[in-house]
Formats: structure tokens, C-alpha cells, sequence
């Protein structure tokens, strides 16, 4: 990865902002709680804190110890359900499984061939009716779809509009 986001998150408190809006908006039309949800590249949690507090219980991981830090001490102080993990995406492999795999702008980290790889992995720990949220590089949506298609499972695209596709599994 060519910028040090631990950097960032070890001297800018809540350094990317505000949750995703497109997430905000995805999950508050989902009507099961909890939800098991993994958000992959969490930083410091902006999207995952965001989540557990609608009451949905969420594995975080990225490669940032200190994103990761800040995430699981907030959480903390709020008493939410979120597990904090240091991992590299090109290695990790879900414990489980999801109801939703959240991926907010990190696979475009990644060159072409482990960002599929990445991908295809994680989808195989989405439950029947589960859902991926991916927020990316539109040139990448394309790849992603491929991914979706060559799976054993059937998507179906439930939103897509330039760099983001959401689909859910039969």
C-alpha cells in the first residue's frame, strides 16, 4: 500500500470523517437485528462503529494497529459489539460467517490479481441472502462483477451506480 494510513490514525482522530453515506443509507433498509457484518479495511471504525450502534455486532479488520486501536476503544466507551483485527486483507480469512461484507475503498490497494483473489475469498463467508457492499474504483467494478459471476453462488446486483456495487446472494 503506498500511503501509511497508521501514520494518519496515530496523529488525526476520526482522520476519514464521517461514515459512508451509501452505507448509512444500505443499512437502514435492512429489517434483521442483529446482523453479523464484517467491514473490511475499517481504519478507525467509521463505518463499523456507525453499525454497531444500529445494533448489529461487527468484525472489523485492517491493516492499521493503530486504526484498529482507536476503533475497539471507542466501541468500548459505547459498550458496542465490535471485534477490532490487525490483519493483511491478502491473508486474512473470515472466521464464519456474514450477513453483510462491507468494503469501503480498499481493494483498489491492491493490484488486479489479489484484489480478485481478495474478493472471491470473502464472498465464501457470506450466509444465503447475505449482501456485499463495495464502495471502489469504478474501473474495478467490472472485475468485481466477473468475481460474482464465476462464483458458485448466484448475485444479484442490488445497487450499482460508478464505483459502487452492492449485491446479495441467493
Amino acid at each position: 500500500m503506498g500511503y501509511d494510513y497508521d501514520a494518519l490514525y496515530k496523529t488525526t482522530p476520526q482522520a476519514l470523517g464521517a461514515p459512508n453515506q451509501l452505507f448509512v443509507d444500505a443499512f437502514q433498509s435492512f429489517t434483521k437485528t442483529p446482523l453479523r457484518v464484517l467491514d473490511v479495511g475499517c481504519g478507525q471504525g467509521r463505518d463499523a462503529l456507525h453499525i454497531a450502534r444500529l445494533g448489529h455486532s461487527v468484525v472489523g479488520i485492517d491493516l492499521s494497529p493503530s486504526g484498529v486501536a482507536d476503533m475497539c476503544r471507542a466501541a468500548a466507551t459505547e459498550n458496542l459489539d465490535v471485534e477490532g483485527r490487525v490483519a493483511d486483507i491478502t491473508e486474512f480469512v473470515p472466521e464464519g460467517v456474514f450477513d453483510v461484507v462491507l468494503i469501503d475503498r480498499t481493494l483498489h490497494m491492491l493490484a488486479e490479481t489479489p484484489r480478485l483473489f481478495v474478493l472471491a475469498r470473502l464472498i465464501q463467508h457470506v450466509v444465503p441472502k447475505g449482501r456485499v457492499l463495495i464502495e471502489d474504483e469504478r474501473s474495478n467494478i467490472a472485475g468485481f462483477k466477473t468475481v460474482l459471476q464465476q462464483d458458485e453462488s448466484v448475485w444479484d446486483t442490488v445497487f450499482e451506480k460508478g464505483g459502487t456495487l452492492f449485491v446479495q446472494k441467493h
